[in-house]
Order: structure tokens, then sequence, then C-alpha cells
């Protein structure tokens, strides 16, 4: 938000620099991030002065050119080149000297430096209105009163108006700060505080009269729920123009675009007060002003030339033909201010800021009218606002009020009322304040003490603190008033030995955090709102299991991730684009699916590596990364988790080409493999993704805090390795189910560990090298006992899949 340091004199009488101004603005909690210096035009016209032209000659070698000799008002007269037709002896004119910087159309600087044209010597510059940035024309130089002395300064001949801006990051919740006014406001109490005591002056609006009572539009509000109140009254015989200089500077200080003078009148007291106005083109209402909701579908253009449709709680300002404003939000093209409009319907209202918010997200609109109804303004203000808008119009506008104000306000908002304790005030600041110190702050606040005891305080709170309802919000504004930099700090250190188990979730992320940044991976956090399209990329994405946004910021950010796969190709597409293709990512969040039994939320940790092993370098060959390597990887998380023995299993997850799942018992703790290229193809990836998921919470509950041991088996394990040729569309799952049946107590692992389809081998065939780990606890096998198992499964896997030896 930007407000003007000239407008806030307006309201206090000020001597401070703009430096110590922003200071007590941040510690008031109205964060200035930056002071811009501001100039009506820019660069103040430094360097530029009236000359008074001697004479005036044709350029010898010139047609199109004169010479003319210019009085600077220092005795000393300089010759001038001169191209304008309408230059001429006698005149007062604006001269950029030598040196001066002036800035173009385009905002380019350029300096004016002593030359030579045609010959003739030149030391400096007769402008025209639009190389002085005063205005749009070139048809010749300015010409200046000839009242004027040589010399006088061009800064004092055009008023030009120097200023600062606060660029203020201001919270939601500061409603009453998101004005000229309220900012002044909160900045006397904090001067207050410095024992600098300074009236705030509001404007006067003691002049405002009914001039003739002959065009009255009545006013019908069919949901006080929705307005709870709205003032109106017409002006007649208004001329439309340009609104005069003072004010087109305001506006533009801030970044506002002049329009006219009524709109700009409306904008004014909008920044001005922080209430919204809107006029309306008086001959173009017929009949009555209602303020209504419309039936579903409605269809309505507004100022931006774009047809709406309207949703049946969208509320309407309407006249009997149908809706001429999107109430609080947007004004209609059909009833606007235009060059011929000579009446006008003033409106100035509260409207319910739930309503309002609604609307304007439903409409993609943010105005700066609905930025504040949304937050709610100060509803005792609609009528005052109304008469300052109304005076301002009359005087730059000229016309009359030609009815009485009609205000409906049916049910007075009331001020809230807390109660504020003392010694819950001093437990909650950590220091014990004077009373009258509280006191005296509160009245700065504008927050009248209705009752008093030893206890505390009975407060009445003014209606446009909508964030002060709370007694700890009240203390929030006593300390922030009294300064945080003035709470003293206590000599005594209390602190609190928190026990807390060995495998609480931070500690095992910071373990695990630790270990994959040492193998090279960085960590990245994904925003967890992701579009609804990605459900299509797999079959295990469901579109009835998408926990949607009730006000999504756009459909690209509408629901909540169902999987952390699809933000990780986000980023890993978004890397590759920009030529950093060798990735090792990982990502601890949490997936969300709306199921019939309620809502599902589940935390995984996630794995990916893409592009070559390590960075390009002399002493290394690039070598990509492989499902191997990164099978090391997503193991060697879980044998520091504990899980040194895991069981090898086919995934059934449809996102991989290939994939296995790491499992204790029937749990499956990781699924990991290679992402397929259909899926890789929806981000433009070209090269192989690897992509681990693992059940975070699953780990979490199996890992218990005690320590437990299981003794060294004393007999040998054996190995034995089968390298099988297999049709090509034969799963490892039906290797590893088959193997499984054919023996269940001896045979501890089945790991496939190369698959190779090519050269040597048939085109419908593929090749799986397998091992198979047999042991016994109790005995040492024997030679029979191996052999008559290998042969076995050999017999099974020949019999069942075709599967011969190679």
């Amino acid at each position: 938000m930007r407000i003007s340091y000239n407008w806030l004199k307006q309201f206090l009488k000020l001597d401070s620099n703009s430096e110590d101004i922003a200071s007590i603005l941040t510690d008031l909690g109205l964060e200035v991030e930056v002071i811009e210096k501001y100039q009506s035009v820019k660069g103040g016209l430094i360097g530029v002065v009236v000359g008074h032209v001697l004479t005036c000659e044709k350029h010898p070698d010139a047609d199109r050119l004169n010479i003319t000799t210019v009085d600077l008002g220092d005795g000393n007269p300089v010759q001038i080149v001169c191209g304008a037709t309408n230059v001429a002896k006698g005149l007062k004119v604006p001269v950029a000297t030598i040196g001066t910087k002036l800035i173009d159309k385009d905002g380019n600087e350029f300096e004016i430096k002593k030359g030579k044209i045609r010959g003739q010597e030149s030391h400096g510059m007769i402008c025209a209105e639009d190389e002085l940035g005063l205005g749009n024309s070139h048809d010749g130089i300015m010409i200046l009163d000839e009242k004027l002395k040589a010399g006088t300064l061009a800064s004092t001949v055009f008023n030009i108006e120097n200023d600062e801006i606060f660029e203020i990051g201001l919270t939601p919740n500061r409603a009453d700060a998101m004005s000229h006014y309220g900012v002044a406001r909160d900045l006397r109490a904090g001067l207050n505080q410095k024992n600098i005591f300074l009236e705030l002056i509001t404007p006067s609006v003691s002049k405002f009269k009914v001039d003739k009572r002959t065009l009255k539009i009545d006013i019908d509000i069919k949901d006080t729920k929705l307005a709870p109140r709205y003032c109106g009254v017409t002006i007649s015989g208004i001329t439309i123009k340009p609104s005069p200089s003072w004010l087109q500077n305001r506006l533009k200080s801030i970044g506002l675009t002049p329009k006219n003078n009524v709109i700009d009148v409306t904008n004014y007291v909008l920044h001005e007060l922080g209430q919204p106005l809107h006029a309306f083109d008086a001959s173009k209402i017929t009949g009555k002003v209602t303020v209504k909701t419309l039936p579903a579908g409605t269809k309505f253009t507004t100022l931006d030339d774009v047809e709406r449709t309207l949703h049946e709680e969208d509320l309407v300002i309407c006249d009997d033909k149908g809706p001429m404003c999107l109430a609080g939000v947007f004004g209609g093209k059909n009833s606007g201010i235009s060059e011929n409009t000579n009446t006008i319907f003033l409106e100035s209202a509260y409207f319910n800021p739930i309503s309002i918010r609604k609307t304007a997200k439903r409409h993609a609109l943010n105005t700066d009218a609905s930025f504040r109804f949304e937050r709610g303004i100060d509803p005792t203000i609609t009528e005052y606002a109304l008469k300052r808008a109304a005076l301002l119009i009359q005087e730059v506008a000229g016309g009359e009020i030609t009815s009485d104000i009609i205000d409906i306000y049916p049910k007075k908002i009331e001020d809230f009322t807390v109660f504020l304790h003392y010694e819950k005030t001093n437990k909650l600041i950590g220091q014990e304040l004077p009373k009258e110190t509280i006191k005296k702050i509160l009245a700065s606040l504008d927050i009248k003490v209705n009752s008093s005891s030893d206890a505390g305080l009975g407060l009445i709170i003014p209606p446009y603190r909508v964030d002060v309802q709370r007694e700890v919000d009240v203390v929030e504004e006593i300390l922030r008033v009294y300064g945080y930099n003035n709470i003293n700090f206590s000599k005594k250190l209390n602190a609190t030995i928190a026990k807390s188990s060995r495998t609480e979730d931070y500690k095992l992320q910071n373990i695990i955090s630790n270990q994959l940044n040492s193998l090279g991976f960085n960590e990245m956090i994904a925003n967890s709102l992701t579009t609804p399209e990605y459900t299509k990329l797999s079959d295990l994405l469901k579109d009835e299991y998408n926990v949607s946004m009730l006000n999504p910021l756009s459909n690209d950010l509408s629901t909540l991730r169902q999987s952390l796969l699809f933000s990780g190709l986000e980023a890993i597409s978004f890397n590759v684009n920009r030529k950093n293709s060798g990735l090792k990512l990982f990502e601890f969040g949490k997936s969300y699916r709306k199921l019939l039994s309620g809502f599902n939320e589940k935390k995984h940790l996630s794995l990916f590596i893409t592009g070559d092993r390590m960075q390009e370098n002399w002493t290394n060959i690039t070598k990509p990364s492989d499902f191997y390597l990164f099978k090391g990887f997503a193991t060697s998380i879980l044998t520091r988790l504990g899980y040194d023995k895991t069981n090898n299993i086919p995934v059934t997850n449809d996102i991989f080409t290939e994939g296995i799942a790491l499992s204790v018992g029937n749990d499956i703790l990781v699924e990991l493999g290679s992402i397929k290229r259909s899926i890789l193809k929806s981000f433009d990836i070209k090269q192989e993704v690897y992509y681990a998921d693992f059940n975070w919470e699953l780990i979490l509950k199996l890992i218990s805090n005690k320590i437990k041991f299981t003794p060294i088996p004393k007999y040998p394990s054996v190995r034995r390795d089968l390298s099988l040729l297999l049709d090509k569309n034969i799963s490892f799952q039906s290797v590893y189910h088959i193997a499984r049946q054919c023996e269940k107590t001896l045979l501890k692992e089945i790991n496939l560990f190369d698959v190779y389809e090519g050269k040597n081998v048939p085109q419908d065939k593929k090749s799986y090298a397998i091992s198979f780990t047999i042991q016994d606890t109790s005995k040492t096998l024997t030679d029979v006992q191996i052999d008559k198992i290998m042969n076995k499964l050999q017999t099974n896997l020949e019999s069942e899949l075709g599967a011969t030896l190679r």
C-alpha cells in the first residue's frame, strides 16, 4: 500500500523527516518496506529556468532553424539554436541550461550539452511542453507569462510537487489502516507515546447543503444483512473534465492514473478515508435503485467490457431495467460516467465483507473497493464520506446537490465490548505497565473506557477495528503502541527440559535429511496445492479422491495433491529446462485424499534422481544414474532406520515401467522404480527419472523405542543365480510369486539384479538375472537340499512361464 507523506501532513502537522516517520510506523506494525521519492514532473525541472528571448534571426545555413540570444537572468546572454516556428524576439520561454537532465515521454534520461548545429554554437535548449514532461504537445515551444523574471526557476513557475511515498506492507488484519486517515490515526498514537501530541485533523463537511430538491432517486434494500448501510445523493449540473493538478498529483503519487474529475474524487476519498464510493450516471437510471441478488445465470457487462454470469449470491445494484453494478466490486458498462454526464447518483455503503469477498473471488476481480470491503471498513463514516465526496465534486466539477441524503441503516452496527484484566495484560507482556500508561494508549487508539476497577477495564472498541474483538487483541494493541523494543529483558533464564522419544518424527527427519545431504541430495519443498489434471496420469489417482479448494487462486492450484510425484517432476522439468539436468532431490511432504470415510492425510518421503551420477569433470567419466544406484540410496535409508532385512517384492503401481517394493513382513515401506515415459512426456522430460515413495507414517509406526537384537545365524546362507530367457510381457512379479510358492521356509530372498534386451536375445524375449538366497537357521544345508530346491524352481518357471536357461 502506497502512502503519500504530503497527504499525511493534511491530517497531522508533521515536521519530522520521512525516515523517522517510517521508523515509527514500522514499530506500530505498519512496516515501511521502502521510501520512494516522487515528483509531479520527473526530474523536478532542475536546471530549467525562465529565459527572455532578446534576439531571433534566421540560421544562415538552415531554413527551418533560428539563432536566438536568450537572457537567463545572470547577466550573460547565451546563444541557442531553436527549430520551433513560434520562437520570436521578446518572448519569455523555458530554457534547459547546459548540464540539465530531462526525461522524455518514454522515461529515458538525456543531458543537455553544449553543441554546434549547422556550424552555430548552441548553449542550451528552448523547450516544448512534452520535452519538460508538462504535456503532450510538440507543436512549438512553451510561451510563458511575460511578467516572469528571467532566471526564475521553472520548478516554482509550474508548482512542481516533491513528495515521499511510503510503501507499507499491510497485514490483512489491519483494515483500519487502508487509508491515509487510518495511517495518520495510528501514527498519532505512536507519536503520543513519544510525548509528541498532535491534533488529528479531519476534513470538514460543514458546508454540505442541499441546493435544490429536484432529483430524488428512491433506494430499496432487499437484504439488509448483505447491505447493512447504504447512502445515496444526487448532484446535477456537473461538467466532466480533467481534474485540477493538485488532485491529479495526489493520485499519481500513489500510483493511480487520473480519469476525470468525478471518478478521481471517488478514488481520492477512497484512499483518503478508506470508504469506497461509486458514481452512477443518473440519466441512465430507470426508476429506483434496488440492492439485491439476482437469479443465477443473469448476464451482466462490467466496465472492462466483459460479460459476466452472475451467481445467485452476488449482491448487485439494480434499477428497474436490471443490474448496474456488482456491489462493492466493479461498476457496470451501461451506468458509468461518460464525457456527456451532467447528473450523477453518488453511492456510499457498507456491504457484508464475506459476501463481497466471495463475489470478487468468483469473478476473479480484485479492485481497490473490494480489497477494503472484504476486510471490513468503518460503518460509521458512510454518510460523512459521501458528504466529503459531494463537496469535492462540487469544487472540481461544479453542480448542485439536488436531493437529501438517503441513509438506510435499519440496524446500527454496535461497538465491540471487551474486559481487560490488568493481571493477564502484564502476564502476556512479560512486564507490568503502569495503569495510566495503559489508559493513555487506549485513549490514543479511540478505545473508550466504559468501566474501571482494580481488576481491569471495561472497554468499548470502535467498529472499524474488526481485528480487535478479544482481550488478547487489546493487549497486542497496547504492546505495539508501547513499543516492543521498550520491553525489558529478564536477567533470569527460565528453561524447560522436554522429554521426547528418540524416534520423534522431527528427529528421524533430521537424521535422514543429513544422510541424504551427504549423499548429494538437495531438499525441496513443493506446494501442496496442485492441478486436478494430474489424476489422468495414473489409474491409482481418482478425481473423486481430490480435496478441492472452495476459493482457488487458479485452476493450477485448486486441489490438494494426492501424490508427491508430480510436484517433484515439476521441479525436475524446471531445472532440466535451465540446463541443470543432473539432479538428486528429496522431500518430506503430505498427500491428501477424500474418501467415503472422511479425509485421509499421509506423510511421505519422496526421492528423485535423474541425469548423470556425478558432475562432469576431467577426472570422471560421465555415467548416467541407474536403478541399482537408486535402490542403494533407498536401502541405505532403511538401514539407517534399523531395517537391515527387507524383502523385494514386485510393485503394482502403474507409474513405473520397472519397479520394486521393499517390505518388512506384509508392510510395504517404499516403492521405487523408473517413471513411465508417458508421464515424463507430460512434463517435457526426455531423460530417465527414478522415483521412490516412502510410507513415512508406517515407518514411524513400526520403529520401536527399544533396540531389538536377533542372533547372527550360526549356519551359512547360500546364493544361487539363474539367468532366464522370458517373454517380454512377463513381469518380475510373476517370477517372484512362483518362486515363493515353491519354497516358503528356506527361501529367504529373491532379487532381480539384471534385465537385458538386445543383441543375442530374440526380439520378443528378455533376459532376467535373478539371485535366490537359501538358508536354514537350524542346520547347514547340503548340496542335495540346495539342488532339489533349485531344480524345483527351474521346473516350475519353465512349465508355468515358458522360461529357459540362457
